[in-house]
């Protein structure tokens, strides 16, 4: 029987967020029981953004014009914690390259004692920043193709060596390799990146999505996967405060997480990056003393 865990998005986005604020927030986290903690990534605010916002609002909301680096704010973290596991919920492959990423991923991970658990990658929407990382947003799709295995490469024996479209690593040793294998988890939604989630992926997170319509296409992912490998299974994201401003109450949230359960997700993230009544630090821990009930839903 799968028992579903409960974790939460690390303050990152906006003014608010400081260090002593990432260092409290984890520890009051760690301390309530709550299982993980994530970090999402971008690194810039358009002023004249290309295309649509790729989550439920027209355009990118205000706290993304400042964004904390997401493998320093999990290096930290690891520094702080000593038992919660930690992920990455969603990183941009095209603000990245396989071979530093899992330098910087690999030392989180040791910094951790092997708590990095679960590496989410996703293709992106901003036009902006992929130019600004020197990457063509045409591209990305099968660049992510290749970026995956070209990850899982760097962590695997020496020596590592790959050669692609996109990358190429000269044979050659990658010292530190995280303690475990992490898992990769998929944030595509496409038909394309669906596919792509069978082939290459271990979870998938469908963001908030109804969970009828994200069982459907787990079942569908999994139609397409190949049979000698574990079934891709589902990290459910819950905001507090949507990017449209919908909100949910503690109640509301504790509900969703225990249907999660219910149709057997192995996690649930809750997200707080995106609420209005967020003016200092204390704010933010407020809120956090306040999801306790979130726990209780799944025990």
């Amino acid at each position: 029987m799968t028992v579903t865990t409960v974790g939460l998005t690390l303050p990152q986005l906006g003014p608010v967020v400081c260090a002593t604020l990432l260092r409290d927030f984890a520890q009051q986290a760690e301390d309530m029981g709550f299982e993980h903690l994530w970090v999402q990534d971008h690194f810039l605010y358009a002023l004249n953004q290309s295309g649509d916002y790729g989550g439920s609002a027209a355009a990118q909301p205000e706290v993304y014009r400042s964004v904390w680096a997401p493998t320093e704010v999990l290096a930290a973290v690891a520094g702080w914690t000593h038992r919660v596991r930690l992920g990455t919920s969603i990183l941009v492959g095209g603000n990245h390259w396989p071979a530093p990423l899992a330098a910087r991923l690999a030392t989180v991970d040791r910094v951790a004692e092997g708590r990095l658990d679960i590496v989410g990658v996703s293709v992106g929407w901003s036009v902006e920043e992929h130019i600004a990382a020197g990457v063509d947003f045409g591209t990305r799709g099968r660049r992510m193709d290749e970026f995956v295995p070209a990850l899982r490469a760097c962590w695997g024996p020496d020596p590592v060596h790959h050669e692609g479209e996109f990358f190429r690593i000269a044979e050659c040793l990658m010292n530190p390799k995280p303690v475990s294998m992490p898992r990769l988890m998929s944030g595509m939604w496409s038909g394309p990146g669906l596919a792509r989630t069978a082939r290459l992926f271990d979870l998938w997170n469908p963001g908030s999505l109804p969970i009828v319509t994200v069982t459907q296409m787990r079942d569908a992912i999994n139609a397409q996967r190949d049979p000698g490998l574990p079934p891709v299974d589902v990290i459910y994201r819950v905001a507090m405060e949507s990017t449209a401003g919908a909100r949910m109450s503690v109640h509301q949230i504790a509900e969703r997480t225990r249907e999660a359960a219910v149709a057997g997700f192995e996690g649930v993230i809750v997200e707080t990056n995106f609420c209005r009544e967020i003016d200092k630090p204390s704010d933010w821990l407020d809120i956090l003393a306040n999801l306790a009930p979130v726990l209780e839903a799944v025990e």
